[in-house]
């Protein structure tokens, strides 16, 4: 998701400065031995996340001086590939980013040919940890410093996918709960179309493992990589049950460990595929614990995606899945939800910035990641350093930055305004035509949420008898995660089927653009504005949605004068609080966890 989000194929986890190594960064090298092949040959899938798991764990633990909980939520991007005997895995584990008691950890799998000396990247994945309840009372973990810039991106990335990863139950539900999106699975008009389907029944797998000594970690609980090890195998077994042939492990939604499980348990593995599609399948896999006569616990669930290649390496076609009626129903009906939400995902983030248009369509089903994408933006842009100081006046510091056949503007200034009301002054961009002549119209489209508004925005002409332009943008606002963020004002262009480009204005696109707030004291605030465009806006930039022409040093005089002016407004305040305070943001599972 990474790499695609910033455009590159490189490895997130390389260093750029020479010398410089991540305290918290372990490596582990593995050679691909016949016993850790399935039968096909191929390094087995579940073998692969433990050895991720352990490199994940050992990193974590290196930075927390502590033992930890097993990982929480694992999602894993990218494809498994095919990894055979002579061929040697490398793996990399560092600690992103540290919050209150947990830390999320990058993992970056490559491999390499010992016979060729070719390498090349297998996926990555992001692990939460949480640092375990000590007799004092709750863990406060130390703080991590990024010092390359590749480390400020990451550590700036973190708290977003960390907000995105505690919604993502709501998400899913809110989708679940549009009729527009979801067409219901087996109504009774609709049972014939699935006469010729395979029943989802037969693919149900239910195992049991006896949790044993050599399966348990340095701190006597089950080893969280040979719970997914296990999981993997029930999960594989139940898609080649719909194929009738052998699967490959796509991707992994997410591994969510709910509860620690000990030597002596009972390990009760179930999986089943919830639902196919023309290439892929998505199989449920859930694994529960008991001892004696007690009750089962609920320990872990996952969705993998599987597909089935042919000959020729090319996905085979796969027969369709009857559901269960209710709960297998349901199971039917979330997967489609999870592929829409991958596939919003991977559309978003795969826009090439020198293609138009530049926006993408906007609906409250890819919300979650449209948002993630437009903050994420302005974070990246905000973490380079290489900007260039192109002139200064009146305190007002113009900045230019080209690569990539891209220009990006930073203007960057000090207020003697508190930085929570200058946030909520400027998020409302309905104010903004009292400072900037730029903005001659703008209406508010649909409140999304609190953090997440649609505008249209309309601009006067460049010349005296063209047309002016308009633009639907997407703002997206965060809080500080703690006091090494900023406050963020994140705005991008979309597009909604209700507002499409009239005769009357020429449609604009704006690629990234907004600003970081950072409160230097109580009453001083450093405003950074970006603006990203691509080389047909430069001629506009006078008269974009920018803001930035020759004029641009008055035009952010007059955001000071207005910020002066409004200090101490009540109108700036919202009508009610932030529907999330990431700063405070604990979800169940962290929180069981602790307990």
């Amino acid at each position: 998701l990474l790499s695609s989000i910033t455009g590159k194929t490189g490895v997130p986890l390389e260093q750029n400065e020479e010398g410089y190594r991540n305290p918290t960064e372990v490596k582990m090298s593995q050679i691909v031995l016949p016993c850790h092949a399935n039968h096909c040959g191929e390094l087995s899938v579940g073998q692969l996340l433990k050895w991720m798991d352990s490199t994940a764990c050992l990193s974590a633990e290196r930075h927390a001086g502590i033992n930890l909980n097993a990982a929480l939520p694992w999602c894993i991007s990218n494809s498994f590939l095919t990894l055979t005997e002579h061929y040697v895995v490398n793996i990399i584990a560092k600690v992103n980013r540290a919050f209150t008691s947990s830390m999320e950890v990058g993992i970056l799998v490559t491999c390499e040919d010992l016979y060729t000396d070719r390498q090349w990247k297998v996926c990555h994945a992001f692990a939460t940890f949480v640092a375990r309840r000590t007799e004092a009372g709750k863990v406060q973990l130390k703080q991590v410093i990024p010092h390359t810039q590749m480390e400020q991106m990451e550590y700036s990335l973190a708290a977003e996918r960390r907000r995105m990863r505690l919604i993502h139950a709501e998400i899913i539900t809110d989708l679940l709960s549009s009729s527009t999106l979801l067409v219901c699975a087996l109504s009774p008009g609709e049972c014939q179309e699935y006469q010729d389907a395979v029943p989802a029944e037969r693919t149900r797998v239910e195992s049991v493992e006896l949790v044993l000594p050599p399966h348990a970690n340095h701190q006597v609980s089950t080893f969280g990589g040979q719970i997914m090890a296990w999981m993997e195998n029930v999960a594989t077994i139940a898609a080649s049950r719909l194929c009738n042939a052998h699967p490959t492990l796509r991707s992994i939604d997410m591994f969510h460990f709910r509860g620690p499980s000990h030597i002596g348990d009972r390990l009760v593995l179930k999986a089943i595929v919830n639902n196919s599609f023309k290439h892929s399948m998505e199989v449920g896999v859930c694994a529960e614990a008991y001892q004696g006569g007690e009750p089962l616990r609920h320990i872990n669930s996952a969705f993998m995606t599987f597909e089935v290649l042919d000959s020729d390496r090319k996905p085979s076609t796969l027969p369709r899945i009857r559901p269960e009626p209710v709960d297998g129903k349901r199971r039917y009906q979330e997967a489609i939800a999870r592929k829409k939400i991958r596939l919003d995902r991977k559309y978003i983030i795969s826009c090439k910035q020198t293609e138009v248009p530049l926006s993408v369509p906007w609906d409250p089903s890819n919300q979650m990641y449209l948002s993630y994408n437009n903050v994420s933006a302005l974070k990246l842009m905000d973490t380079r350093n290489n900007w260039v100081l192109t002139s200064e006046k009146n305190k007002v510091r113009l900045y230019t930055l080209e690569e990539n056949h891209v220009l990006c503007f930073k203007v960057e200034m000090h207020v003697g305004v508190p930085a929570e009301q200058t946030f909520h002054l400027l998020s409302d961009l309905r104010r903004r035509k009292e400072w900037d002549q730029h903005y001659e119209e703008c209406e508010v489209i649909n409140q999304a949420d609190e953090e997440d508004t649609l505008y249209r925005v309309a601009t006067p002409s460049v010349s005296k008898r063209g047309k002016g332009k308009d633009f639907i943008l997407l703002a997206s606002r965060r809080k500080p995660c703690d006091a090494r963020d900023p406050y963020l004002i994140a705005l991008r262009s979309v597009t909604l089927p209700t507002h499409p480009p009239t005769e009357d204005y020429t449609r604009g696109e704006v690629l990234c653009a907004g600003f970081t707030i950072w409160e230097e004291s109580s009453t001083v605030t450093k405003i950074t504005y970006y603006n990203q465009a691509t080389p047909g806006v430069l001629p506009y930039i006078s008269t974009d949605i920018a803001g930035l022409s020759s004029s641009f040093y008055s035009a952010f005089s007059a955001c000071s004068d207005f910020l002066e002016a409004n200090k101490d407004s009540l109108a700036a305040l919202p009508p009610s609080a932030m529907r999330h305070n990431s700063g405070a943001m604990v979800s169940p599972q962290e929180e069981q966890w602790h307990q």
